[in-house]
């Protein structure tokens, strides 16, 4: 039996006391990292991605997403993904620890930048063609400074790193205005919601439990939720742990009821049931994608 590959972010670094950063090229990554590209895998770290040149499909917690020149990819630490791509394909990536970048920032976080502060929020933006040349030149920059000695080189890769995050804010907000959760005064509540779903999904289902944890009431809890990522406070935890069932079928080390009674669910038909009205699918027809 299988379980996911967890990569973290010293496997990649040839001095393990350097500062938790990597930056290469695609076409590099793929010949040094190949035994895990291709299969379904997690990080420890988050990521971000530019491809230039080439085709494919590039999977995230079980979503495919078109690669293509001017795909701009941005992944949480724990998310898991696995890409399918052509034989041509160019572009940039980088990767790093939460503290390499906070540490530089008083009153700035990595994931308060709309891509990385939900998960709810789409990872990636197609950029335009004439904006590709602009981030092209800023991964460029990355790469070459970190294969430098120079002087306050993290100091500059973190400067670079800012301006493609507030760059890629920018248009994130703009062509995903619709989609996106807002950062406004629920913000700091919703981020705190999915931090109890993270940790409490398991043990707890029931959205009033989760609002007595908040201080708040049931009702004011789904209209934060409602107003934030259009879903119910039911949808946000059914959501999680959903993703952790998946996650847990094709690692392939329990089987489904097994699942469930550790997703905390006593009944496997009923667990089924739900699954299937939640996912679209059976449980069989989605691990048959990925056996």
């Amino acid at each position: 039996m299988k379980n996911f590959t967890v990569l973290d972010i010293q496997q990649f670094e040839s001095d393990k006391n350097r500062t938790y950063f990597y930056a290469n090229t695609i076409a590099n990554h793929l010949i040094s990292s190949h035994k895990n590209i291709f299969k379904p895998h997690r990080h420890n770290f988050y990521l971000t991605v530019l491809f230039t040149h080439g085709s494919g499909t590039h999977e995230i917690d079980f979503v495919k997403y078109d690669v293509k020149p001017g795909s701009l990819f941005f992944m949480n630490p724990g998310q898991i993904h696995h890409w399918e791509l052509s034989d041509d394909i160019q572009g940039f990536i980088f990767f790093h620890t939460q503290s390499f970048y906070d540490i530089h920032y008083t009153k700035n976080r990595v994931n308060n930048f709309p891509f990385f502060y939900s998960v709810q929020n789409s990872p990636v933006l197609h950029l335009k063609s004439s904006d590709i040349v602009c981030f092209k030149s800023l991964f460029e920059q990355i790469y070459s400074e970190n294969q430098s000695d120079n002087l306050l080189k993290s100091n500059k890769i973190i400067s670079l790193i800012d301006l493609i995050y507030i760059e890629s804010t920018r248009q994130y907000i703009q062509k995903n205005e619709l989609e996106v959760m807002p950062q406004n005064s629920y913000t700091l509540k919703f981020q705190t919601f999915e931090a109890l779903v993270e940790e409490h999904y398991k043990s707890e289902k029931s959205p009033s439990q989760y609002a007595d944890w908040l201080n708040i009431s049931s009702k004011h809890l789904n209209r934060i939720t409602q107003s934030m990522v259009r879903k119910t406070t039911t949808d946000i935890i059914l959501d999680r742990i959903f993703l952790e069932a998946k996650r847990e079928m094709i690692a392939r080390k329990l089987n489904f009821n097994q699942i469930a009674d550790l997703l905390g669910y006593e009944d496997y038909a009923y667990f089924s049931k739900l699954f299937t009205k939640k996912c679209g699918e059976t449980p069989s027809h989605f691990i048959k994608k990925y056996r």
